[in-house]
């Protein structure tokens, strides 16, 4: 028999943890792989977590109404089969085969370049043992972001007194312990050569800083003020974007889109569209085109993980929705192989599911390229913030008429015009996409637009 992990998945990036709100089966329930064991709720998403593996529900770690940690497991399965345990993957119960994989990580750990870097130590891969004592499988529970504190110290998780559910260590607890220990000590292979003691002492001081929570500055407060603490969905938020920005080189560079045939073309057909039920707007010609001009760019499509750099095979668009207040990026997964209508309808199914908080776990999951629209709000042009796991987003500035000048391309005589014309921004992480490659991608994109096929 194999012991299946549950994990807490991941519901979004700046969602911590979720509040299980129903167990759906209880123990020794006989489940289905994909079959919906238990409801949660976050902030943003309220959804139903399926089985990762048939099997049997043998255990449950917390009742109902008690809000857990990404990545902490809250079930077991046992399953008949040689089917391995995840111990080591906190937001997903399965072990893909390549290594080296990448799970997506809880919201509270950072997109950091792989620890061999600094560590000298290579990364350890998922463990693969399917039967552990209930005493070691106690004393391990963790989060991923605590197991990787403890794997760049030298630390056995079991050694740290735990404060957390069930003794569980937290990244309090293991942050707490490297600074009463005053661990300065790191990793080092066989036959590798030692770091001079100057180096080792940065290295040592490194890991605790980056891992630590975002202190932001306190100010002094003036009569007229009003001070409010911030909500859960801020906080995170607020902490999510200065780390973004601790690990990527954020550049930014602007083009200039002319929209006249994208003009043209939902004038013609914005009667049978209506017809068809579909709704077409800006944003889906936009996002065709992108999931197009992608496929040629891979570099734009990729990540930078430790000193490899992945290139994603599929197109995943992530499309910023505005929840007023906060923000959800649901994923139109597989962009490049979906029509101009399908995408159309595809946007708005999610953005009307995302505001009415209905959206599924795996819908904001896997992005691999986002676009955000601050022109829907007038805004003319944006500087994006760069999410986690991905090298670039775009962000797309509001459509208005302006006076233009037109060449014609057989007399070169020039004349003035008014066109809708909009700026775009891309923000791309500067230690994989250069600025030559920014530019060809959004010359690219800009030739796509400002030709779009009648026939997309």
């Amino acid at each position: 028999m194999a012991r299946i992990e549950v994990p807490m998945p991941q519901m979004g990036e700046s969602i911590a943890e979720g509040t299980i709100s129903k167990w759906l089966k209880r123990v020794g329930d006989l489940v289905e792989r994909d079959e919906p064991i238990l409801e949660i709720s976050t902030d943003k998403v309220d959804a139903e977590i399926p089985a990762p593996s048939p099997g049997t529900l043998v255990e449950l770690l917390f009742e109902e109404g008690e809000t857990v940690e990404v990545g902490t497991v809250v079930a077991y399965i046992e399953s008949e089969g040689n089917v391995p345990a995840v111990s080591d993957v906190g937001t997903s119960a399965q072990v893909e085969k390549q290594a080296p994989a990448v799970k997506d990580m809880a919201p509270e750990e950072v997109p950091t370049p792989d620890s061999s870097n600094y560590s000298l130590a290579p990364p350890a891969l998922p463990s693969m043992v399917a039967e552990d004592s209930d005493e070691e499988r106690m004393s391990r529970r963790s989060t991923p972001v605590v197991r990787r504190i403890a794997e760049e110290h030298g630390i056995d998780i079991k050694t740290i007194p735990g404060t957390g559910h069930s003794g569980r260590v937290t990244k309090q607890d293991i942050l707490s312990f490297i600074k009463s220990q005053g661990k300065t000590s790191i990793s080092v292979p066989a036959g590798g050569d030692v770091a001079g003691p100057s180096a080792l002492s940065e290295l040592a001081d490194f890991w605790p800083a980056f891992y630590s929570e975002v202190e932001h500055p306190e100010y002094p407060v003036r009569q007229a003020d009003r001070v409010e603490p911030m909500d859960k969905i801020r906080r995170l938020t607020a902490e999510h974007m200065v780390l973004a920005k601790r690990v990527a080189p954020h550049v930014n560079s602007l083009i200039e889109i002319d929209f006249s045939v994208i003009d043209r073309i939902r004038a013609g057909s914005g009667a049978r569209w209506s017809a068809q039920g579909a709704r077409v707007s800006y944003t889906a010609f936009v996002v065709w085109a992108v999931s197009r001009v992608l496929r040629d760019f891979p570099t734009v499509n990729s990540v930078v993980s430790g000193d490899n750099i992945i290139y994603r095979g599929n197109v995943n668009l992530g499309i910023a929705v505005d929840l007023d207040p906060g923000l959800i990026v649901p994923v139109i997964h597989d962009a490049d192989h979906l029509g101009l209508l399908g995408i159309g309808n595809k946007i708005v199914d999610l953005a009307v599911r995302a505001r009415d908080r209905k959206l599924m776990p795996k819908e904001i999951q896997g992005a691999t390229f986002t676009i955000t629209n601050p022109g829907v709000m007038g805004t003319i042009v944006g500087m994006p913030v760069i999410p986690k796991g991905t090298s670039a987003i775009l962000g797309t500035g509001a459509i208005e008429k302006r006076v233009v000048v037109i060449t014609d391309p057989e007399t070169g005589t020039n004349s003035t015009a008014i066109r809708n014309r909009a700026f775009f921004a891309l923000s791309y992480d500067h230690r994989i996409v250069d600025g030559a490659d920014a530019a060809r991608f959004l010359a690219s994109l800009k030739e796509t637009l400002e030709s779009f096929p009648e026939d997309a």
